[in-house]
C-alpha cells in the first residue's frame, strides 16, 4: 500500500486534517496566504527538525536538492525569506492546539500500556528545562546576568511518555509558581523534584483534591516523627516515618501528616528522602516511583537534541515558540506511528534514524521492523548519561 509513498509521507498521514484545519481557522492563519499555507510552514519545519538543518538556508538549500522527493512527501521547496515570514507572523498557538489534538491520540493508543511500576492509577512526572537564548537577538526572554532564557514546564503521562500540559514562561519564573496550573486528577500520582517542595500547593492543589504526590525533601525541613514502620534493608531501604511538619510557617501550609521514605542506592551510595502523602503503597515502591522520572528527562533530551531546538529558525517570541510546538507535535507524531504503525524499536532508536531514511520510499512498518536495521547517532552530539534520581 505504502510501496510509493516516503517514511515522511507516512508519517504525515497521521495529521487529521479537518483538526489541523480547524485551528488554523480559529486564528486566521492561511488568511492572506497563497502559495504558502500553514499545513506547509508545519511540513517544511517538521522537515527541518528531523532532518537537523542548521538554519533557514540550509532548509532551503537542501529542499532545493530534493525535489524529486518533495512532491511525494508532500513538501513544497521555498525561498527562506517566506519560512522566516511565516514564523514571525502565523499565530503559535495554531500549533499549541494542534498539539492537544495529538495528545488526546496519543493518550487513547497509550491506555492501556503497562508501567515498570504495578499500578493501575495515572502516574505523571512533572519538571521544567531552561531553554537558553541569545539575549542580543531575543530581548523578550530576560532571564539573568545578560543571559536570556525561557522554561519549558512539561507534565508527562509516563504511559507512552506522552507530554499532556506544556507551558512556556520566562526563564525567570521559578518552577514551583506553576504548580496550581497542572491540571490534577483524583487518585493519580504526580513525580516531582525537591525545586517543588512549596507546602501550601502541595496541600491544596494536590493533598485536598484526593491526588497523590513524590518528591524528594529538602535538607533544611524541620518535622517531629510520629510512627515508624518495618523497612528491608536488604533492598536499600533505610526508615519509612510518619512525620508532620513544625516549623511555624510549613506547619500551617502543610497541617496533615506526611511520610518520609529513606532510601540508598547501592551503586552509588547516595541516600534519598522521598516525601510522598500516600501510606498505602509500599516503601521501595515509593522509591521505584520516583525512579520513573528518568522518562521526562528523555523528553528534554528529545527537545534539545534530538528535535535539534538548539537550533532556532527565528528570534521573535512567536517563531522561537512555533518551532518549539511543531517540535512537540513532531514528537507526538512519532509516538503515536510507533503504535499505529506498530514499530518495534524504541523511540529513541526511532528519532536517530528517522532523519536518514525520511525520503526512503517503502513500507514505515518493513524497513523499521527489520532485524538488521543500523542506526548512526550523531557523533557530534556528546550526551552524558541521565541521572535517575
Amino acid at each position: 500500500m505504502n510501496k510509493g509513498k516516503t517514511i515522511f509521507a507516512q508519517i504525515m498521514s497521521l495529521v487529521n486534517e479537518y483538526e489541523f484545519k480547524k485551528c488554523v481557522d480559529r486564528y486566521k492563519g492561511d488568511r492572506h496566504s497563497i502559495k504558502f499555507k500553514c499545513r506547509d510552514q508545519f511540513m517544511v519545519m517538521s522537515f527541518a527538525q528531523f532532518t537537523d538543518r542548521s538554519g533557514l538556508r540550509d532548509i532551503e538549500t537542501t529542499l532545493n536538492l530534493c525535489t524529486q522527493d518533495l512532491y511525494r512527501s508532500g513538501l513544497k521547496a521555498m525561498p527562506r525569506s517566506t519560512l522566516a515570514e511565516a514564523n514571525e507572523n502565523k499565530n503559535w498557538h495554531i500549533y499549541q492546539d494542534f498539539a492537544q489534538v495529538l495528545i488526546r491520540e496519543a493518550k487513547k493508543l497509550y491506555a492501556d500500556q503497562k508501567l515498570r511500576v504495578d499500578l493501575d492509577e495515572m502516574v505523571y512526572a512533572f519538571d521544567s528545562s531552561t531553554i537558553e537564548l541569545c539575549l542580543k537577538l531575543c530581548p523578550w526572554a530576560t532571564f539573568h546576568h545578560g543571559r536570556g532564557a525561557f522554561k519549558m514546564h512539561t507534565l508527562m503521562d509516563l504511559r507512552g511518555s506522552i507530554p499532556t500540559f506544556v507551558r512556556l514562561t520566562d526563564g525567570r519564573v521559578h518552577d514551583s509558581k506553576v504548580m496550581d496550573k497542572i491540571p490534577v486528577e483524583s487518585n493519580a500520582y504526580y513525580l516531582m523534584d525537591k525545586g517543588y517542595v512549596k507546602f501550601d500547593a502541595l496541600y491544596k492543589h494536590f493533598h485536598l483534591k484526593n491526588a497523590y504526590f513524590v518528591t524528594r525533601a529538602k535538607d533544611n525541613m524541620v518535622y517531629e516523627i510520629l510512627g515508624r514502620s518495618k523497612v528491608d534493608p536488604d533492598a536499600g531501604l533505610i526508615s519509612d516515618q510518619t512525620i508532620r511538619l513544625t516549623a511555624v510557617k510549613t506547619s500551617s501550609k502543610y497541617p496533615d501528616t506526611l511520610r518520609l521514605v529513606i532510601y540508598e542506592d547501592f551503586s552509588t551510595g547516595i541516600v534519598y528522602r522521598f516525601l510522598s502523602n500516600n501510606f498505602l503503597l509500599e516503601a521501595l515502591t515509593i522509591a521505584d516511583l520516583y525512579r520513573e522520572r528518568w522518562q521526562i528527562e528523555l523528553f528534554f533530551k528529545w527537545i534539545k537534541q534530538h528535535l535539534h531546538v538548539k537550533t532556532f529558525y527565528g528570534t521573535s517570541m512567536n517563531a522561537v515558540f512555533t518551532q518549539i510546538w511543531i517540535a512537540i507535535c513532531d514528537y507526538l507524531l512519532l509516538i503515536i506511528a510507533k503504535k499505529r504503525f506498530m514499530l518495534e524499536p524504541s523511540l529513541h532508536t526511532i528519532s536517530n534514524s528517522i532523519g536518514q531514511i525520511l525520503f526512503k520510499r517503502g513500507n514505515i512498518s518493513d524497513i523499521f521492523n527489520q532485524p538488521t536495521l543500523c542506526v548512526n547517532a550523531p557523533e557530534a552530539e556528546h550526551v552524558d548519561q541521565l541521572s535517575l534520581w
